[in-house]
């Protein structure tokens, strides 16, 4: 390497000229490489569309081409092995601009704006959570199994929506992130009937102790000692004062009596003791009623034979739910209270007294089965009531107030209800059997777990940003 390097150092002595235009040459150089280098990085500041401005060459009538895969030019070529035409500008491509962050972004932005009652229902290989034999809170009107039904395909759907994912129920999470918290589910049996799909997906991590029931066993609690949770299912089918003429099977000796200004105490004296409450109207303000403000009828729903003003249901449901709101959103102690939206039935060829069925073993396609118009109407009241009271009564209300809305997802899901099987093996003496059946509530498991799917992806949002 010496003798390679040696003869230089003389040459550049002796010539001292040659020496000036060395520097002068290497000067200019320098230049060249830093102009090449600004401009390069003024080219990759220009804006990203920069890189693909594309005019599309001209058909023989003179007008452009359509914009398709084949016909498109990038990085200076055309993708369909022609040539470019003259009147194609390819601009020089800027320095590639790396965008999976960007694109994560945007499916983190996906995620946080997902609306999860706005989706489908998809097959489910892996079944229920749970099941009439390892559930022993499931009750006999509910266990569809048990009772005989011969189909399993409806235990076989999850919900999905459409811009994420929710999670299926983890008991063991849930009931650590309520150690020391008071829960209550307030309003029909339809609050029944997820109250046992709840415990039903609690017990797969800690069995429930019943510490109390009243006469009916329509009010219950439950104990989860371990985790010194409690549960509560309190009766109030109307959420307001009822004056009830009515046994077990529906049948009436007179018309119920509302009083449209008052609400059940039943609730509203325990409310101060909950942490997260569940609440909900229902099918109930369906029924024959007489309606009471300040201890004066006022009007009815449907009594021909009395001489009162037909006010209808939509007077009735309004005047309740702005009432429970009102109580909700002034009272001093603030729970989170969840609204859960309006149940939709699903019978066919009558109603539940007149030989209506619900024999249907898929769900609906979205779009296939648009609901009953007085679903639309008892659910359009629900939610012009919520947002008012939200509205109306600032963010701090707005925080803790929050609806599930159900509907969407239920109305789906024909195929889930007790039908026929509400009672024991009911055709055992005959198929042509003239059985009721129920078309309202949920056979368990069933489509009514994933609400409490949907809950617990509701609380764990709001445990987030507290």
């Amino acid at each position: 390497m010496g003798s390679e390097w040696e003869p230089w150092a003389p040459g550049l002595q002796r010539r001292r000229s040659s020496h000036v235009m060395a520097k002068l040459f290497v000067s200019a150089l320098l230049v060249g490489v830093s102009f090449r280098l600004f401009f390069c990085s003024s080219s990759s500041s220009a804006p990203a569309n920069a890189g693909v401005f594309v005019v599309l060459p001209k058909d023989r009538d003179g007008s452009s081409s359509s914009f398709d895969d084949d016909n498109i030019v990038r990085d200076g070529k055309v993708r369909n092995g022609s040539q470019a035409s003259q009147n194609t500008v390819i601009p020089e491509a800027p320095i590639p601009v790396i965008t999976p962050d960007v694109d994560k972004e945007k499916e983190a932005s996906k995620e946080e704006n997902c609306d999860i009652f706005n989706g489908e229902w998809i097959p489910n290989p892996s079944g229920p959570a749970y099941t009439n034999e390892s559930c022993r809170f499931i009750e006999p009107p509910q266990n569809c199994m048990k009772n005989g039904r011969p189909d399993t395909g409806y235990l076989y759907w999850r919900w999905k929506p459409y811009s994420c994912d929710v999670p299926p129920f983890d008991a063991v999470k849930f009931l650590d992130a309520m150690r020391n918290k008071s829960w209550a589910l307030i309003g029909d049996s339809i609050l029944r009937n997820h109250v046992q799909s709840l415990i039903c997906l609690l017990s797969k991590a800690e069995e429930a102790v019943e510490v109390y029931h009243d006469e009916t066993y329509k009010s219950r609690r439950w104990h989860f000692p371990s985790h010194n949770f409690t549960l509560s299912l309190i009766w109030a089918p109307f959420l307001i004062k009822a004056d009830i003429f009515e046994n077990d099977d529906g049948e009436s000796k007179s018309e119920l009596e509302l009083h449209l200004d008052t609400l059940e105490l039943n609730w509203t004296d325990q409310y101060p003791t909950f942490d997260y409450i569940v609440i909900s109207g229902g099918q109930w303000f369906l029924k024959t009623a007489i309606y009471l403000e300040n201890r004066t009828v006022m009007g009815c729903h449907y009594c021909p034979k009395r001489n009162l003003t037909e006010l209808g249901l939509e007077y009735s449901y309004r005047k309740a739910l702005r009432l429970v709101f009102d109580f909700i959103t002034s009272s001093p102690h603030k729970p989170v209270v969840i609204y859960r939206t309006w149940t939709p039935d699903h019978f066919e060829n009558g109603e539940w007294f007149s030989g209506g069925t619900c024999n249907r073993t898929k769900p609906y396609k979205k779009g296939e089965f648009k609901g009953r118009d007085v679903d639309h109407l008892m659910r359009g009241i629900e939610l012009e009531e919520f947002e008012r009271a939200v509205a109306a009564h600032g963010l701090e209300n707005a925080g803790r107030l929050k609806i599930l809305d159900t509907y969407p997802l239920s109305l789906l899901r024909p195929d889930g209800h007790s039908g026929p099987y509400r009672t024991f093996h009911p055709f055992d003496k005959g198929e042509n059997l003239n059985v009721q059946n129920d078309c309202l509530h949920w056979c368990l498991p069933g489509p009514v777990d994933t609400w409490n799917d949907l809950i617990m992806e509701m609380v764990f949002e709001l445990m987030k940003l507290s």
